[in-house]
């Protein structure tokens, strides 16, 4: 395997964004099953990693232009902006009537639904792990205490009411992981190679789990972030290994090995668990307590945000540009729709099947250059969000579109 295949090895791989969404979990979306009509697009001058959001009527997304902004949901107007001190590649979280924010700065930012900002912590410092590290933790609630890592490496709880940070836990790498918060314990995983069980009351380890390590990956980095069912921890490492962990006592009771590569993104629906994969191109779902398959899709290319679903749809993107509807029941798919820069740029690159042109070695010959082509394919590196008859996609050409049922 010559220099130039292994750098496209490493980086034709899935990462995770974890969405935190406003509606309850148990909300049931209507179903998009004829193309959607596009009826607005937002444009910004640098690219959108962070998920988009729908509260009401606004769209609340972070870019990497350091800009919170939230956008009419109805035509794409801009409603308010705030700027930040570095990348927002986070989801907002949105309880009730405040927005909080892991600004991509170090400092949480708290803000009501009108854009004012209410506080700033300033919890630690934000750096990146390495090119391929595309997220930045997302935080989460629990009885008024907001959690969520940082590139410092520490896992944070800030008290949403004062400010005041409770505890911090510091693990040996760079934290960009989305912890989950269960009976409580919070389940959280760190580029050290480890998935970490903490007490939420003062952070105390409960226990921690080590990856197995890979010939490309020894450390087995956990950039995935982790899903939960029963007494089940869910979470993907770099080491191309899935895992399903004990919640109570941190050991393994089943994992999937993949040949190709990482394989990270997961999210539980229904009873179903949903894997992306990369380097595999594929997505699959299984028996949560097994992993055994019933069914797999083979897909055009890269995946690194999870999919949204609705009754019976799922829907995700690749980082091509391309987003696919797709029936969650049975992989079957029912529609696609390419952003700009899949339609104006693809051929620069690949085929009309979406395969790699036969000289694209001699056209991407670095890891940097193919994220320079996955930004003017208008990659989708994060998660759709679904609402009412609408759906949002961000993408890396720096588009948010805004997709309409015709029904």
């Amino acid at each position: 395997m010559n220099s130039v295949t292994v750098n496209l090895v490493i980086i034709i791989s899935c990462l995770l964004v974890h969405t935190v969404k406003s509606q309850p979990d148990d909300s049931v979306q209507k179903d998009l099953i004829n193309i959607p009509r596009l009826i607005w697009k937002h444009s910004s001058n640098r690219p959108f990693f962070s998920s988009p959001v729908i509260k009401d009527d606004k769209i609340i997304i972070g870019g990497d232009d350091s800009v919170f902004r939230a956008l009419d949901l109805l035509n794409g107007k801009p409603l308010w902006e705030v700027k930040t001190n570095g990348s927002i590649r986070s989801a907002p979280l949105i309880i009730n009537e405040m927005i909080y924010l892991n600004g991509g700065d170090g400092v949480l930012y708290i803000l009501n639904t009108d854009g004012k900002i209410i506080r700033k912590v300033k919890a630690g410092e934000e750096k990146k792990y390495d090119f391929a590290d595309y997220h930045q933790s997302s935080p989460v609630f629990f009885e008024n205490i907001i959690f969520f890592g940082l590139g410092d490496g520490f896992v944070y709880a800030v008290n949403s009411e004062n400010g005041d940070i409770k505890w911090k836990y510091q693990t040996g790498s760079v934290v960009h992981s989305t912890p989950v918060i269960d009976n409580g314990r919070l389940f959280i995983g760190s580029f050290d190679g480890n998935v970490y069980a903490l007490n939420i009351s003062d952070g105390s380890l409960l226990w921690k789990f080590k990856t197995v390590g890979h010939m490309y990956f020894p450390i087995g980095e956990v950039q995935g972030s982790p899903s939960l069912r029963e007494d089940l921890v869910y979470i993907g490492a770099r080491d191309y290994n899935f895992y399903a962990l004990d919640k109570e006592k941190g050991y393994c009771h089943w994992n999937k090995v993949f040949k190709k590569g990482w394989v990270l993104t997961s999210i539980l629906n229904d009873t179903v668990l949903y894997l992306e994969g990369a380097d595999e191109r594929i997505i699959s779902a299984v028996n949560p307590l097994t992993g055994k398959e019933y069914w797999k899709r083979d897909m055009e290319f890269l995946m690194f945000g999870r999919p949204e679903f609705s009754k019976t749809m799922l829907y995700t993107g690749t980082t091509i540009g391309k987003l696919h509807a797709m029936n969650k029941l049975t992989g079957i798919e029912v529609w696609t729709f390419s952003t700009d820069g899949y339609k104006n740029n693809r051929l620069k690159y690949f085929n009309d099947d979406d395969s790699y042109r036969d000289d694209i070695y001699s056209i991407i010959r670095s890891n940097e250059h193919f994220l320079e082509v996955e930004m003017e394919l208008g990659g989708i590196f994060s998660t759709p969000a679904i609402s009412n008859g609408y759906l949002v996609i961000a993408s890396t050409e720096g588009i948010v579109y805004c997709l309409k049922s015709m029904e």
